[in-house]
Order: structure tokens, then sequence, then C-alpha cells
């Protein structure tokens, strides 16, 4: 995603002085804010045919140009040399959640080459780059944007898929706003109607198709061409003609149980594939099993320990075995992931690694599968203190060696001044909660106050899920931060959210009886179903001073902006949050809904939301203003997780603002924030329960 506001309106902050806002940080901490925000991470490894060779892409943001670059390596899989630099990968694409789309090259067969979709200037075409970093170039120049590609068995032929061009997607949001919007369940309610968000590199009308926002014409059918890579001859597929394809799950045949991820093996036809009965919101019982064919209705299962009751969540063959190695998410202990080797015809399991920290990704944008050779897996590995890094495992020893390391300067910043340690508690049900925590100083004798965001931590812990609260710059700043994971949800919200409440209050008593924190100083925070839980502590206990949340909440004008979706979004009240219309379950409404109970929001509220969502929670938003128990900010263009470096900065400082406010007593000296602080100082004289000790 560009990300980048228009020229002349970054003109126009540069002239407001505004720019000057969005840059500044705190001595003493600037440096591990900004560097939070413009973490390397690494992307899209695929090892080559021959397995000697890793690719991979690494995608950082750019505060300055309010951007993310992007950049195309190769590697030795067995380290023997340094990362070579191939290509600009183009601007970042993201996907509906505002996380990066998988990009995975495409190796030639004879693993010279690496082919890659890229956007640059809102295009999308193909490109290619010789893996001795000799050459790269554009290979498609179309007026469409490239959708998806593919190679012949032999590499001489560039398959390649377009829909509606870019002119006629101009033309097509043009005509809509002249003649205006017609308003029916594809429709956003809560969302700008015109140019609403980032697609494809550019600012876009969206649609809703199957719960995605999509840019007008995505229902253009796919039209397929083929390039000859030896003439540069470009043909046109007939209609309806496209090339063969990997296997797809509507491809098999009926299963018991709901199949949610397969990995083929290209050299035998079998299919490995993770099946389950999925629950409302929980993790479901995935069974790990093998198809030994397309066609075939006989379903082998692993039954070893290791696949039993387990929440694997990755599955790749073994090139050239008859193994299917799997990750296993291991939440509830220290050692987050595990990779095992499952053979398929002797039901034989056996241990590949064990990690502290998660070895599928950074954990920023979501999980990042291993690439599998016969000998050994390329893995994007980081634990809650340590960023991302690209390691090398081997298969049969376990062993681990780091092949590409960018983010030192952090990790050693990490190492000096933050100690991270994983913490685990039982609630008064005997639940069992775990959580990474970052221990702050003392001040004057007296422990320092605790800041809980709540939902999953998984890898670098930038500030949980939605990268909104800098955890390791707030311990640096006095105020101890504690990441909790969520425990398995429960089908009822309520019972989700008691969960919620009560993990807190077990974590609050623990650090509090250890002398770590000050139980009488807590703030929260979350996103998603971390703001749902951080409104509902707020709402149901006095333990918290201030709260933080960036996600709209369940409320009547939430489920009126999402009616138009019918039988479907009616269906997903019902099966989430148990709510019918308000006629159907007002007594459940008035218990679920903060929209009932402004005046039990006792804590100040912070509220950094996506423009796309904020509308959703206007009858719970207003009446906090309008009683001076929250200050609200909406970051134009973003959707549920923000992206924009500009903005993630934004958000960082302000969190830290706010709770060095509440909790500490602290006001940054910065002559911009003299109205900031105003505010804010305004809201404490409404709420004189919350005022510092």
């Amino acid at each position: 995603m560009s990300g980048r506001i228009a020229a002349g309106t970054v003109r126009a902050l540069a002239c407001a002085g505004l720019l000057g806002l969005l840059f500044h940080v705190p001595y003493g901490v600037a440096a591990t804010v900004r560097q939070l925000v413009e973490v390397i991470d690494i992307k899209n490894v695929s090892i080559s045919p021959d397995g000697r060779l890793v690719a991979f892409r690494t995608e950082q943001a750019s505060i300055e140009q309010n951007t993310y670059g992007t950049v195309w390596y190769v590697q030795a899989v067995d380290g023997a040399s340094p990362p070579r630099r191939l290509a600009d990968g183009g601007e970042m694409l993201p996907d509906g959640g505002g996380s990066s789309k998988p990009q995975l090259p495409t190796w030639s067969p004879d693993g010279k080459w690496i082919f890659f979709r890229a956007v640059h200037e809102g295009r999308i075409e193909v490109w290619r780059a010789a893996v001795d970093g000799s050459r790269t170039e554009q290979l498609t120049h179309g007026s469409a944007n490239v959708r998806a590609f593919s190679l012949n068995p032999d590499g001489s032929v560039l398959y390649y898929s377009v829909g509606a061009t870019r002119q006629a997607v101009v033309d097509a949001e043009l005509a809509e706003y002249d003649r205006g919007v017609h308003i029916d369940r594809t429709v956003m309610l809560g969302e700008a109607l015109f140019r609403s968000g980032f697609q494809d590199g550019r600012l876009a009308t969206q649609r809703l198709s199957s719960g995605v926002r999509l840019p007008l014409l995505s229902d253009v059918p796919d039209h397929w061409k083929a390039l000859n890579l030896s003439t540069g001859v470009t043909t046109e597929l007939a209609s309806g003609q496209h090339p063969a394809s990997t296997v797809k799950m509507a491809d098999l045949p009926d299963i018991d149980g709901a199949i949610s991820l397969i990995a083929e093996d290209r050299r035998t036809g079998r299919i490995a594939m993770l099946t389950g009965q999925p629950s409302v919101v929980g993790q479901p019982q995935v069974v790990l099993a093998m198809l030994p064919s397309r066609k075939s209705h006989r379903l082998v299962k692993c039954t070893a320990e290791p696949c039993t009751g387990k929440q694997i969540t990755h599955i790749v063959w073994r090139p050239g075995s008859d193994e299917v190695l799997f990750t296993v998410s291991e939440r509830d202990s220290e050692l987050q992931e595990s990779i095992f080797r499952w053979n398929a015809v002797t039901g034989d399991v056996h241990p590949v690694v064990r990690s502290r920290g998660q070895i599928t990704g950074g954990g920023r944008w979501g999980p990042e599968p291993c690439a599998a050779s016969a000998s050994a897996l390329v893995c994007v590995a980081a634990e809650a203190d340590v960023p991302p890094r690209l390691e090398r495992i081997d298969l049969e020893s376990g062993s681990r060696t780091v092949l590409f390391a960018p983010n030192q300067t952090l990790a050693q910043d990490m190492k000096e001044f933050v100690r991270v340690r994983f913490v685990a508690w039982a609630d008064a049900q005997g639940r069992r909660y775990t959580g990474q925590f970052y221990p702050s100083a003392a001040r004057g004798g007296r422990p320092p106050p605790l800041f809980v965001v709540y939902y999953r931590c998984t890898g670098f812990l930038r500030g949980s899920v939605g990268d909104e609260w800098p955890l390791a710059t707030f311990a640096r700043s006095g105020i101890a931060a504690l990441c909790i994971n969520a425990a398995p949800l429960a089908d009822d919200a309520v019972a989700r959210y008691q969960q919620g409440l009560s993990s807190v209050e077990g974590a609050v008593k623990l650090l509090a009886r250890q002398g770590a924190i000050d139980s009488t100083r807590v703030g929260m925070g979350g996103l998603s179903f971390g703001s749902e839980v951080t409104v509902w502590t707020a709402m149901h206990s006095d333990l918290l001073r201030a709260i933080s949340v960036s996600s709209p909440v369940v409320t009547p004008m939430g489920s009126l902006m999402m009616s138009l979706g019918g039988e479907e979004e009616h269906t997903r009240m019902g099966r989430y949050w148990q709510l019918g219309t308000l006629e159907e379950t007002p007594d459940h409404w008035r218990q679920l809904s903060p929209t009932y109970h402004v005046e039990r929001m006792r804590a100040p509220v912070l509220m950094q939301m996506p423009e796309q969502e904020f509308r959703y929670s206007l009858d719970f938003i207003v009446p906090l203003i309008r009683r001076h128990r929250a200050d609200v900010y909406v970051f134009p263009h973003e959707q549920h997780q923000k992206s924009q470096p500009r903005h993630k900065l934004a958000v960082y400082q302000r969190n830290l603002d706010w709770f060095r406010f509440w909790l500490l007593g602290e006001e940054d000296a910065d002559p911009e924030k003299v109205g900031q602080y105003a505010t804010w100082r305004q809201m404490r004289q409404n709420l004189p329960a919350v005022q510092p000790h």
C-alpha cells in the first residue's frame, strides 16, 4: 500500500506546522518509538527448485514518505553467502484487514529467475529478477492490473490474468459519483462512499463482497493471456480458458469436517490437509490428514500425540519424501511454536524444533509459513523481545542458524534497556492465562503503574494485535506493560468478556503481590476483540484508571448500519453476540452494549479509530465526548488495522502521552501538544475519582 497523502495536502500540513507534531517524540524514547514503526519485516519466503537458494522480500515503513519500501533478496540456504539484493518489490499490497497480502515469488524451473507481481504508481504488473543480480525487468505492460500468474512446466510461457482496465475502474467510480451511489447490501453505510480506502496501490471506491472490501468492477471475470518469454509475443486465451492450477479446496471430494488448509505434493499428487469442526469464535478441533490423490475418498489421519487436540497452523510437504511438516501453536506455554515431521505412510511423528517465540513470521501482519527444502526449513523467527530475522532450521537435528538479521540495532537496544518475561496465572475458575510482561523501574520507592493489552502476544511485540501500544517504550518511560493471550474463546459473548475481565484481575493481583506494579494505577487498551474486552472491563470493574481503544464495540447504530446485509448479517450477530434485532432481544442488547451504560464509563477513554469503522459506534462515542469522558481521533482511509506509517507513529505517540498523563501525572513539554493536554486536564476535572494519587 502506498499510504501516501496527496502532495498538496502534505505541503498544507507542513505550512501549518503539523508535520513536526507527527515526527516529535520526547527525548530518551525517540529511537524506540520510531524503531517500532520502522522495523524491517521479512515476508514471502520461497526456496528454489534445487533447494540451494531462498528468495524473500523485506518490508519497511518510511515515516517521511508515508509508505512501505519493499525489496526482493536471494540467499544461499546454507548461509555460505550474505543476501543479494535483487529488485525493488514495489509498494505494499494490503489485504482487507490492513495486512500485507501474501506475494510468494514463482521460481523458473532452472532456478535462475524469480517472478513476482509488483505495484508501481497504481499499476500491477509481472516482473522477473535474475538471481545472480544481473537483471530485473518488467514483463507485462497492460491496461489492466495483473490478478494472478503462473509459468508453464518448462518456464517458457508466462500465463497471467487481468480484469477490468484501470481506466474502466476510474470511469465507473466517476460515473457513480456523478449519478449518485445506489445503496444496497454491498455498500458499507458507516464509511465514505467515494474512494474510501487503498486498493491496488491507489485510493479506490470499495464495495463489500463476502465480507471483503473490493474495488469497483472486481466482479469482471478473469481474462487470461500467454506471454512467450523467448519471443515477447503475447496471445489471448479463449474466453473461459485458463492454465492448469494447483489444487483448490473446491476440487476435493466431500470430507467429514470443514477443510481449512491444504498442501499438495507436486511429485506424487498427494494432498495434506487440516480439517475440523469450527466453533463460533474459538479454535476448531483440527485434524491433520492426507488424501492419496485429488479424487480419493480415503483419508489417512495423523493419530500421534503431537497431532491430537493441538492447534496446528501450517503444513508443507518435505520435498522428495513421505513427510508432512506441521506447525503447532502453544500459546499456553512460553514455547510458543513447535514443528514436527509426520510420515504419512508409516504414521511416525518426530519433533524438529521448539521455539520460545514465533517461527512463522515476525508477528506484525500475521503468520508467515516456513519454506521447505529436502534438508532444511527457512523461517522468519521472532520473540517478544527480539525482532524478526531469517533462520535456517535443520530438519534432522533441529539446529538453527541465522541467515539474515536486518534489525540488529533495535535488537541490541531491546537487549540493553528492556527485559521481557513470560508470566502465567489462573483465575478463580481455574482457567489458565499467559502473557509477556515488560517490567519497569520503581520511582520514589513506589512500584510502577501497569498498562495491559488483551488479545494475542505472538512474535515480536510492537503493541499486540494492531501494533498501537509501544510496550517497550512504555516500560522505558516508567509504565510496566503486560500483553495477555486470550484464553480459548467461549461462544457466548458475555462469557468471553468475563474471561477477559477475570484474566486482567488475576494478572494485576499476581504482579502486585510480586511488588512489580502499583495496582491502583492500571490502564488498558485493545483492538477489535481487545477493544470490546477493554470497554467491558471499564464498565464492570473499578480496576482501570484510563483506557485506549481503536475499534468499535457492539452498538445499535452499528447493527443498523450493517443490517442491509440481511440474513447473513442477522446470523452473524446471533452467532457471535447472541443478538437479534432490538425488538427480538432487547434485554440482551441492554446487557451487552455499552451504549446503554455510558454512565458506567468512569475511566477516561482515548479512541484512535480508523475512518472505515468509527461511525459504527457513534451512539456510544458522542455521549462520551459530550460528558468529557472521551478524546477521539479518526484516521482517514484506514481500515481495521491501521497501516500508514505516519498514522502508526501518531497513534504510538498519543497512546504514550495518554498513559503517562493518567498513570504518571506527566506531560510532554512540546508546545504543539498544549491543546491535547488542555483537553485531558478538562477531562480530569470531570473525573475526580481517577485523578493521580
